[in-house]
């Protein structure tokens, strides 16, 4: 168990989590341009990127590249100086960090270590998208990056058929024309909406039944950055459930894309059963 009372006094430095803008530098909030002056060490996604928004900002303050390939060899460096006593800002080239961006193992690593972990507010190009979509808000389901592989990506989204969330997936403007067409051969024809270069002087939002965006983008190729949202089901195509334990069929149940809560529940229901019953055999208790 681990309690955090993020302010006051501590043994170590703190890890703050700074969002920046998605594309227009005007939604770089006052509290994130303070704690990055106030830092003593900027963890950089891609230090050139971020060179030019402290630039815009007159921050000088020294970077320390912090990305996918570099991480495991980073994050025992980045601990040693926070233990130190030193401020580090993390963050990525847009948005928040660890969203679909480097972050959550550094995180982690400083929770281990009870280092105050302090996440800031601010620009996310999911939630930019959703409230302005015409989707529902709310439930939705944040997936971020399906599989490049057609094989795969059509696995993925057959475990989230029958979630009933709008759904928000990040793609590239040159992978999203094909990823459409296999969704719509796994989840059939539903209200989709596709936004792109969120914040910035070209945004534009695309919005139809699957088919009538298809359609779209091959006479209108795409540039820029893409958040793509999906209606959820708007009804729940019964699985069948092979025969098996308890903890097989909820197991099962769980692959199609419902969560544990969820799959419990229905295969309590379906063997009429309590819930009780079926988390305890699926839990091992």
């Amino acid at each position: 168990m681990n309690i955090q009372r993020s302010y006051g006094s501590h043994d170590t430095g703190t890890l703050y989590l700074v969002p920046t803008p998605i594309g227009n530098l005007e939604d770089m909030t006052f509290r994130s341009v303070k704690t990055l002056q106030a830092a003593d060490l900027i963890a950089s996604e891609d230090t050139r990127n971020t060179q030019k928004l402290l630039n815009h900002f007159e921050i000088k303050v020294p970077q320390k590249s912090f990305h996918e390939h570099n991480y495991r060899e980073r994050i025992p460096e980045l601990l040693a100086l926070l233990k130190e006593g030193q401020t580090i800002a993390q963050v990525s080239d847009a948005g928040m960090p660890s969203i679909s961006d480097p972050g959550q193992e550094l995180v982690a690593a400083c929770i281990a270590e009870n280092i105050p972990v302090v996440s800031l507010p601010g620009a996310t190009a999911g939630m930019t998208a959703l409230i302005a979509s015409g989707l529902a808000p709310q439930p939705f389901y944040f997936y971020g990056f399906l599989q490049r592989k057609k094989s795969q990506q059509k696995k993925e989204l057959e475990q989230l058929k029958n979630q009933t969330s709008t759904m928000i997936f990040y793609e590239s403007p040159h992978r999203v024309k094909e990823t459409l067409k296999n969704a719509e051969q796994v989840l059939e024809d539903r209200q989709v909406v596709i936004c792109r270069e969120l914040t910035k002087l070209y945004e534009e939002y695309i919005r139809g039944s699957m088919q009538e965006v298809i359609d779209y983008l091959a006479e209108h190729p795409l540039k820029g950055e893409c958040c793509l949202l999906i209606a959820g089901a708007s009804e729940v195509v019964e699985e069948e459930i092979p025969e098996g334990s308890l903890k097989e069929q909820v197991e099962h149940l769980i692959a199609t894309g419902l969560s544990s809560k969820e799959a419990i529940k229905e295969v309590a229901k379906r063997n009429q059963l309590k819930k009780q019953e079926v988390y305890k055999e699926f839990h091992e208790l």
